[in-house]
């Protein structure tokens, strides 16, 4: 049995600034690609046809992916080979299922499904998703609040969390990964990882007995093995799911090993530095 074990971090080295500069500088980045790609395209992330409306279209056929893409009269967004068939998954935000399925035929391709969703259902798709995430935040920040009572503590851990969201949507834009019902459940899981991590850490500095260094050493045995472990769970799934090129898993995946990674530089950096600041020097001292 491989056993993992985590080095014990000399925080003494590095002031409460040091810490909490690089995940504010990547939370700022984050920000800046979020801004600017609202206001190049309207949203802050690229919607999937679940919330713009579209069509998804299964065949197969022996043409490669752009002689399927010039088959067809209206723009296509992603072909996706399945692995072991000659089958692709066509997706387009075109709702006109007719034209596609026509289009198609006369290609001589063999539709193996094909499904269509308006544009009015995948706006209230997407409304119904974004208020899951904000309530489910919300959630989270008043239950962190009625544990812990005090203001730092508690804006610590809605901190990193709201960081944890905010760096995987970022890099969702930049890798070309659209917001699906798949990645908006990605990002719910997220926060769930987030709060756990910063809970386990905030209760061992503040509720159980030893000096400051000991009891987050304590807590980072448990919390970094935990988060480590769930990376490379997600990080083989990932690479299965892509090399056998099953739909949606590899873009959950993908939100969920960066959002993870994230969750270990905003919990041991920037909550560890604003729990050692109310420690010595805040409302605590």
């Amino acid at each position: 049995m491989i056993e993992f074990e985590v080095p014990e971090v000399d925080y003494t080295r590095y002031s409460n600034r040091q810490l909490a500069a690089v995940p504010l500088a990547v939370l700022g980045v984050a920000l800046l690609i979020l801004a600017g790609w609202y206001v190049t395209t309207g949203a802050p992330v690229a919607p999937g046809i679940a919330f713009t409306g579209g069509t998804e279209i299964q065949i197969a056929t022996g043409d490669s992916p752009a002689a399927i893409r010039e088959s067809f009269d209206v723009p296509i967004d992603s072909i996706q080979p399945i692995a072991g068939d000659n089958e692709y998954i066509v997706t387009t935000q075109s709702t006109d299922t007719t034209a596609i399925e026509r289009q198609a035929r006369a290609a001589g391709y063999e539709i193996v499904s094909i499904q269509g969703r308006s544009a009015s259902f995948g706006a209230d798709s997407q409304r119904q998703a974004l208020i899951g995430v904000a309530v489910a935040f919300v959630g989270m920040s008043l239950l962190v609040f009625v544990l812990f009572r005090t203001f730092v503590p508690s804006i610590a851990v809605v901190a990193s969390a709201f960081s944890d969201i905010v760096i995987p949507v970022a890099l969702m834009n930049v890798l070309g990964i659209k917001l699906s019902l798949g990645t908006v459940a990605a990002l719910l899981m997220l926060i769930g990882y987030s709060v756990d991590s910063d809970i386990l850490l905030n209760n061992h500095i503040l509720k159980r007995r030893g000096g400051f260094y000991e009891s987050a050493y304590r807590a980072m045995r448990t919390g970094v093995t935990m988060t480590l472990t769930s990376i490379a769970a997600m990080t083989v799934m990932t690479v299965a799911a892509s090399l056998l090129a099953i739909p949606l898993l590899p873009a959950i995946g993908t939100v969920l090993v960066f959002g993870l990674a994230a969750d270990l530089m905003n919990t041991y950096m920037l909550n560890m530095s604003l729990l050692r600041w109310y420690k010595y020097e805040g409302i605590a001292r």
